[in-house]
């Protein structure tokens, strides 16, 4: 139970990546605070938690609206005084030649992808600078590191995510508090399009991902993994 007492917030935590990352935390101990839009998703995720003998809790809020992500942090900190993981997971692509995407499209990938999560960084900050400990988790993309056809959009929001956090890690470490991006390539999740049986095995699973936050986050406190790339072995 390496997570035992921590409190760790996780976005988009209703499904795929985001719930198999909320299960594992709470697997090693955390109590896991839920966040999405969804409260019907989070209250299964919830369910299935503590049907393991886990701890969670639900912070329903859309992060791309400020004042109603600020008060459900708020809650989270005023309930336990702490908050030592948050892993920003939530996210959204909409992928087509820069000609076709629409600036919603557009708006709503940066608002969502780099903006919420500038911002739940910010409200976690105060107090992990304060307890002189914590560990903020992005989820980026291999996106933000190669360019591809019908990405313009989507892989700017990540190559941002990515420029953002090293830039993030430099400046809180000295507060130890360690900074991670883990950016995974196609993953087996509602995100992506369909995918027959056999090329889904070929491909990462919301678990594998799960597995690399969790090694990031059990690392001892000296030890900080800023980057992690993690992508399918065999990929067809």
């Amino acid at each position: 139970m390496k997570l035992k007492d921590s409190i760790a917030l996780v976005t988009g935590a209703g499904r795929g990546i985001g719930r198999a990352i909320a299960m594992s935390l709470s697997a090693e101990g955390a109590l896991v605070v839920l966040n999405s839009r969804s409260g019907k998703e989070l209250e299964a995720v919830r369910t299935e938690i503590e049907g393991r003998g886990g701890r969670a809790e639900i912070a329903e809020a859309d992060i791309t609206d400020d004042a109603v992500v600020q008060k459900a942090f708020e809650g989270v900190l005023a309930r336990h005084k702490k908050i030592d993981i948050l892993v920003n997971n939530a996210g959204s692509g909409r992928f087509a030649p820069v000609r076709s995407l629409s600036m919603e499209d557009l708006d709503h990938m940066w608002n969502l992808n780099v903006r919420a999560l500038v911002h739940c960084t910010k409200l976690v900050l105060p107090a992990m600078e304060k307890q002189k400990r914590g560990l903020i988790v992005n989820i980026s993309s291999l996106a933000g590191k190669n360019a591809f056809l019908g990405g313009g959009g989507y892989a700017s929001t990540k190559w941002a995510v990515l420029g953002f956090s090293r830039c993030l890690m430099l400046e809180e470490r000295e507060h130890n508090i360690r900074v991670v991006t883990v950016s995974p390539g196609s993953v087996d999740t509602t995100f992506s399009p369909p995918r027959d049986p056999e090329k889904a095995q070929k491909i990462l699973s919301p678990q594998d991902v799960a597995d690399t936050v969790l090694l990031a986050v059990t690392m001892p406190e000296r030890a900080m993994i800023s980057e992690i790339d993690i992508r399918p072995t065999t990929p067809r």
